[in-house]
């Protein structure tokens, strides 16, 4: 974040540039915005939180949460399970631990069931979150510097197409800690089956009684 270049193009009135540094280079001083979303392919709706924090597991099942909470259980009232679509890497990745104790206490939260399917490694371009929302964030904001929250979070909530996508954005300043250790006491107290196809990406966990 910060008055970096964006790339694309803005009309801007004649004489009047907007004055950027060339080089995008992370600037300590400068504070860091980490957007995690949802998109619900059945209605074209998204959830963007803007974290101000780092970009952890807790990070992302808690805009999962927040999704659920103030959208998801309003257009999916007779809801009795929940399918997750993610990458294969990052915060949500298939070997995180913390990912899966999480997603745990979400399921125990809502007392669903919450299935997870990874899409495998060199893959995630296939994911509709990237082509249908993401790409969709990235054009509105094209050729704008990201100077502060308020911007990011204004940009994004705007964000529409023809087909009518709609983005509800706010963000989540909560502080989360990185370098959490999950033990395996832990992970045995996880009600996690795996799929018979390729268990390691395909998982479900299910609300403890």
């Amino acid at each position: 974040m910060g008055q970096h270049k964006n790339r694309g193009n803005e009309w801007h009135p004649k004489g009047n540039p907007e004055l950027v540094k060339v080089h995008d280079f992370p600037d300590p001083n400068l504070p860091k915005a980490s957007p995690y979303g949802v998109y619900d392919i059945s209605t074209n709706t998204g959830w963007v939180s803007v974290g101000t924090e780092h970009d952890t597991a807790e990070f992302a099942v808690e805009t999962i949460r927040r999704w659920w909470l103030s959208m998801g259980r309003i257009n999916h009232p007779n809801a009795k399970k929940l399918l997750i679509m993610a990458d294969g890497g990052g915060s949500n990745g298939s070997r995180n631990k913390l990912w899966k104790t999480e997603l745990q206490k979400l399921a125990d939260e809502l007392s669903m069931e919450i299935s997870v399917c990874h899409f495998p490694p060199g893959t995630s371009k296939w994911n509709k979150i990237e082509h249908r929302m993401f790409s969709c964030i990235s054009m509105n904001w094209r050729g704008r510097p990201l100077t502060n929250y308020e911007t990011i979070v204004n940009l994004i909530s705007n964000t529409t197409t023809k087909n009518g996508l709609k983005i509800n954005c706010k963000l989540d300043e909560s502080k989360y800690q990185t370098g959490i250790k999950i033990t395996d006491e832990q992970m045995q107290d996880l009600r996690l089956t795996k799929d018979k196809f390729h268990g390691e990406w395909n998982y479900k966990l299910k609300p403890h009684e």
